[in-house]
């Protein structure tokens, strides 16, 4: 029976353990250049030296004003590719396989004088109005995830994400409730998001999976629900997505109408939703902090991978000792075995 430490293999990519770190802002890029600092290496090489099998670089945007805030990184020039490789060169030293989430963040982009989105409805009323793009930004937009795609290669990732989630630019062009345009990318709204997906495809090479992190549904009223959810997964898998990492919201409050709660695993149900619609690997995550929550969910085949976000912000070493407490053999560091009696 699969469990938490089963090794995972998804074309090229060969897992470890099943233990994601998904993509989580660290907001510390000081100097307001997109460029990764010695914080971000810590902070991921540590995760890499504790055990996680796959670490996923935080929301990393394809131009200036396309971040949530002016201090996250940023994949826009070719100066952001060696500070990214070195992270992931140590992270391969300690056994760990590194991807990034490459990203705009459209109308929640709160430091751009003007953010830009799909159609030109502000997030709520403490967000600005965004200004909607033209047809011809659109495709501009498309050849700016292309870019930075190429240079994540270049960087020696070995898997992208891409955000189409928490209504982020991908979200609010597929969303009916954020995407009101009356030209090519209104008529298909996914247009926006395939195109990105094929661009981003031909920049991977064959043995590379991509995957698409997504809500299966709104919480806000009139929001869409998982029905529409499985349609946006099946039409990004035929574009070319291999793996979805499967959330939900961000057009409003998590939770909405008191509902789903905000309890652990209130996800999960989701992600096994479109695993077995579309009969594709997905990656659960969403307060999955216990280890034996987390080894159920693998071993009852909810998910094919787990995504450990605030658990592992505490403790970056969070794959050994959930080792530890399920009872499972694996190489520990040699440093670190005298912390860890019960070995």
């Amino acid at each position: 029976m699969k469990n938490l430490f089963t090794p995972f293999s998804i074309k090229g990519l060969e897992l470890r353990n099943r233990i994601v770190m998904p993509p989580m802002c660290q907001y510390s890029v000081p100097k307001k250049d997109g460029i990764a600092t010695d914080w971000h290496f810590v902070h991921y090489v540590s995760r890499a030296i504790g055990g996680t099998g796959l670490i996923i670089i935080e929301m990393t945007d394809v131009e200036p004003d396309g971040r949530i805030t002016d201090y996250d990184l940023g994949l826009w020039s070719d100066d952001h590719i060696a500070p990214l490789a070195r992270i992931v060169e140590a992270c391969h030293e300690y056994g760990a396989k590194v991807g990034i989430q490459i990203a705009h963040a459209g109308r929640k982009a709160e430091d751009a004088p003007v953010p830009v989105s799909s159609s030109p409805i502000p997030f709520n009323s403490d967000f600005k109005t965004p200004r909607e793009l033209t047809t011809d930004e659109v495709k501009d937009m498309v050849e700016k995830f292309h870019r930075a795609v190429r240079r994540a290669v270049k960087a020696g990732v070995d898997t992208v994400e891409l955000h189409g989630a928490h209504g982020y630019l991908m979200h609010q062009f597929h969303s009916p409730l954020t995407n009101l345009r009356t030209d090519i990318y209104g008529e298909e709204k996914t247009r926006f998001g395939i195109e990105v997906v094929e661009a981003a495809k031909s920049e991977l090479p064959s043995s590379m999976p991509l995957l698409m992190r997504m809500s299966a549904m709104e919480y806000v009223e009139n929001g869409y629900t998982t029905d529409y959810g499985k349609i946006l997964a099946e039409t990004y898998h035929r574009a070319g997505v291999d793996m979805f990492h499967v959330s939900s919201g961000g057009e409003g409050p998590i939770g909405g109408g008191g509902k789903p709660g905000t309890h652990s695993a209130y996800q999960v149900s989701l992600a096994r939703e479109i695993k077995n619609a579309l009969n594709v690997p997905v990656i659960a995550v969403g307060l999955l902090d216990e280890p034996a929550l987390a080894n159920s969910i693998i071993g009852n085949e909810d998910a094919d991978l787990v995504a450990i976000g605030r658990g592992m912000l505490r403790n970056p070493h969070w794959a050994l000792e959930a080792a530890v407490k399920l009872n499972k053999a694996i190489a520990f560091p040699k440093q670190y075995v005298r912390g860890f009696p019960n070995l």
